[in-house]
């Protein structure tokens, strides 16, 4: 199972001009090492290295002449400099404080071969004082994968297609609101995926997301140096998939005795680990966003099909026809935050919500988009009339926007609303299976 949209955006990394060694993030078991072994049969030859690999890490143990390791990993491959193509691959890379300096000598002295290094622990180099060389690298994020390559990977083709162009029949509506449904149930976990794709057996997938979940637990000891912060860090791991895509406080955090102040630094830790994003709302209506540090965050943890499985939901979602109708509806709204961030490859790249709290006038929108075409946009994600959509229009009559955007379980639609102050917009009623393409659908609006 390899990610498609990742390999279009490889696809361009290898033919850019001034091309830099590329640096992949993202969290384990995302399909980071599948990723690149799927792009090097593009090249004429692949040379890899794993550096949890003590014989692979041993040609990282001191500085040489970038040129002079080239020909120590040739001679270690059995394999011969290649007149043609070249991708090197470094992977667990955070192992080497050496092999990360190199990245530097390869841009500089080696430009005609292409490097990717990747790691699921990068973040904890910090405590190291071990950093990329700035300016000679660049970086991608790895996310789970998104519902068009589910699609791809169960092999529908044809309504792959179909929804990349936003050209959905309504007579096929329902066929893949079902398969979307089934997305959400899934995750896109790729070991999750392919496993779902060869025997379309959720129950089967338990052992995955065991393992998944044991992973992350494992690597906590990797994460912090003192005991008390890795009991704290196992919690989270283990009771906070249950708190998905609601506001959270650090103090006391799950009925723990845990304080603010550790609580919090572990969340950080662990979205520093790109396994969750803490989502912190903003109070404005228009760009820039400013993320307000002082408020609750929403908590969005890496994959909606973890969440299901760690939370013991997965029954909720079974047969539904709505998923906006499971666990109050934060399933729907999980999941489509989690494919509007799976479209971006920026691993800067963060969702914001926004909040009213003045006295009696409590209003909260799910999430906020910046649009390339129309600036920034309001998402809900909800069934139900436009008369509930009431946090809608509290953020539409202090907003210039002429646009916003409803995720829903029917086909697409567009209304034209009327707010009480006479101002109007155009209130965009989406699938919940076009939420990755929310450029493509203004475009054609």
């Amino acid at each position: 199972m390899f990610k498609r949209n990742a390999l279009d955006w490889l696809n361009e990394w290898k033919y850019k001009e001034g091309r830099k060694p590329l640096v992949i993030r993202g969290a384990r078991q995302v399909g980071k090492t599948s990723l690149v072994k799927e792009f090097g049969k593009q090249f004429d030859a692949f040379v890899s290295f794993n550096l949890e690999v003590a014989d692979d890490l041993a040609l990282f143990q001191k500085e040489v002449p970038v040129i002079e390791l080239y020909d120590a990993m040739l001679a270690v491959r059995r394999q011969v400099k290649s007149s043609g193509s070249t991708l090197l691959f470094i992977d667990e890379i955070q192992n080497s404080p050496v092999a990360i300096k190199m990245l530097r000598y390869f841009y500089e002295d080696m430009p005609e071969i292409h490097v990717i290094a990747a790691g699921s622990l990068l973040e904890t180099m910090l405590n190291r004082q071990i950093s990329f060389p700035v300016g000679r690298v660049e970086y991608m994020a790895l996310r789970p994968c998104t519902f068009d390559e589910f699609l791809g990977a169960l092999g529908e083709d044809t309504l792959l297609e179909m929804v990349r162009e936003i050209a959905v029949p309504e007579i096929l509506h329902s066929k893949i609101l079902s398969l979307y449904n089934k997305y959400a149930l899934v995750g896109g976990m790729p070991q999750a995926v392919a496993d779902y794709v060869r025997d379309r057996d959720i129950v089967a997938l338990d052992g995955i997301y065991q393992s998944l979940l044991a992973g992350y637990a494992d690597d906590v000891e990797k994460y912090k140096s003192s005991e008390s912060s890795r009991n704290v860090l196992r919690f989270l791991i283990s009771h906070g998939w249950e708190f998905a895509a609601e506001r959270i406080t650090f103090e006391r955090f799950g009925n723990s005795n845990y304080k603010s102040r550790e609580v919090g630094d572990a969340f950080r830790t662990l979205q520093k680990a790109m396994l969750l994003e803490l989502v912190y709302p903003t109070t404005e209506t228009s760009l820039p966003i400013h993320s307000d540090l002082r408020k609750k965050p929403k908590l969005m943890w890496i994959d909606t099909g973890l969440v299901n499985y760690a939370a013991g939901i997965q029954s909720e979602l079974f047969g539904k026809e709505n998923i906006n109708d499971a666990w109050r509806g934060r399933i729907a709204e999980h999941i489509v935050g989690q494919e509007i961030l799976g479209q971006s490859n920026n691993f800067l790249d963060r969702r914001h919500f926004w909040v009213r709290e003045a006295r009696n006038a409590q209003a909260e929108v799910d999430f906020l988009y910046n649009s390339r075409r129309y600036g920034l946009l309001p998402i809900e994600v909800k069934s139900g009339t436009n008369a509930h959509l009431k946090s809608l229009q509290s953020f539409m009559r202090n907003s210039s926007c002429k646009r916003a955007v409803r995720f829903w379980s029917k086909p697409y639609s567009v209304d034209a609303v009327k707010l009480d102050t006479g101002a109007s917009y155009e209130l965009h009623n989406v699938p919940y299976y076009y939420a990755g393409f929310l450029e493509e659908i203004l475009k054609k609006a």
